[in-house]
């Protein structure tokens, strides 16, 4: 069995489109006939481009080798160029198409991908959620309104999570960090506040920040949300400044979480040697792949860390998240996203039930994707997945800033 045949589909979840502005789904098919999806969580570059990225890789380094030989081509894309070194771009490509090589291995044994990564260690993996709108929401004013947040967790806790998380603390933009507001960090205490009493010990705080901080801004901020005993404090600082990191970690009581913008060992490994976070949160269609976070997931076990797969991306990148999960003992849990077209494009083929995921025992991903449904909603904007905005804080006005993608008022 060897690989064939590679097609790229762009497609755009409709508004308000959690998840990112649009999703890269691969399906790759071998000279034997079956087919296997993958998804790649790639935004440094447009998906025109991206596309050319994906086929160089496949046709490079993958195409008429055995979908079994996962170790081996990773290690050519890793090598590309002369470089043995971490790429986002190239190894957002090869992401996805190795999570699809996973997929054609179970359907070809018959088996879930779960049980060819070690086995199933985890029969039921706990879920997470960020805040979203209620149907009764203001888009507009929901991002900035401690009660909003509030009902919305209510909400989760009432369908069974026992987790939620949220960023209201200011924006993260192509400056790097930035010292926050007093006014960001008063808004964060009182979101920490009315999202504690709504749904007091039934629910962990997961306080999301994405770089935003200097060193000294993410100990002041980190600092004043000690007393709500948040299960973690995300990325306050920009990923690469791992010593850095370490400072925060060590002068604020809050566990510290990273890895969505990290890729492969390489750069998961000085997280871990320097003490900067004790909960990683690799998302599988950037970091290398399923294979490349079971490494990162054992190095973990050594420092008593525990891994939280991050998605903010479609169900396909989901779905092999769940699988890595379900495998490796220092899970903590895994972020979810539900909306009527996440569950529609993989038919309904993993849910969230009361707050926990129940892995497939379905052939390979244990999904089957809408294929006619992804074709229908193509991408037709100009920017990219996620994106940083050129306004630096606004110390006199606030700061109301709903992340990357930002939803569609229509």
């Amino acid at each position: 069995m060897k690989l064939q045949d590679l097609d790229i589909i762009v497609t755009a979840p409709p508004a308000p489109g959690w998840g990112g502005r649009y999703w890269i789904l691969v399906k790759l098919t071998t000279d034997t006939g079956i087919t296997g999806w993958g998804e790649c969580y790639a935004s440094s570059i447009g998906p025109a481009a991206m596309r050319g990225v994906i086929t160089d890789v496949f046709t490079r380094h993958m195409q008429g080798e055995s979908p079994e030989n996962i170790e081996k081509m990773f290690r050519r894309a890793y090598s590309s160029g002369f470089t043995q070194r971490p790429d986002l771009t190239v190894m957002g490509a090869f992401s996805g198409l190795e999570i699809a090589c996973w997929d054609i291995l179970g359907k070809a044994r018959d088996r879930p991908a779960w049980a060819l990564l070690g086995g199933r260690m985890n029969d039921r993996i706990r879920a997470y959620t960020y805040l979203y709108p209620l149907p009764h929401h203001d888009l507009n004013a929901f991002w900035t309104s401690p009660e909003m947040a509030a009902e919305s967790a209510a909400d989760c806790v009432a369908r069974g999570y026992t987790a939620v998380k949220f960023d209201p603390a200011g924006p993260y933009t192509l400056r790097g960090g930035h010292m926050p507001a007093m006014r960001d960090i008063s808004q964060s205490v009182a979101f920490c506040k009315a999202i504690r009493e709504a749904v007091g010990d039934k629910a962990d705080l997961l306080f999301g920040t994405h770089g935003q901080f200097t060193t000294a801004g993410a100990i002041r901020l980190g600092q004043a949300l000690e007393p709500y005993s948040p299960l973690w404090f995300e990325e306050p600082i920009p990923p690469d400044a791992v010593e850095e990191m370490a400072k925060v970690a060590r002068a604020v009581r809050i566990p510290l979480a990273t890895g969505e913008r990290l890729t492969t060992k390489a750069e998961f490994a000085p997280v871990l040697r320097a003490g900067a976070a004790t909960i990683l949160q690799p998302a599988l269609g950037r970091a290398g792949g399923i294979w490349e976070m079971k490494k990162v997931a054992a190095m973990a076990e050594v420092y008593n860390a525990q891994m939280a797969p991050h998605l903010y991306a479609g169900p396909i990148e989901w779905a092999a998240n769940i699988h890595f999960a379900a495998s490796i003992p220092n899970l903590l849990m895994a972020e979810t996203i539900e909306t009527p077209f996440h569950d529609a494009l993989i038919k309904g083929g993993i849910r969230v039930q009361e707050g926990f995921i129940t892995p497939p025992e379905t052939p390979g991903l244990g999904i089957e994707v809408d294929e006619e449904l992804a074709r229908a909603h193509p991408y037709t904007g100009s920017g990219l997945h996620l994106e940083m905005r050129d306004e630096p804080c606004d110390y006199v006005n606030g700061n109301a800033f709903e992340g990357g993608a930002p939803a569609p008022k229509s």
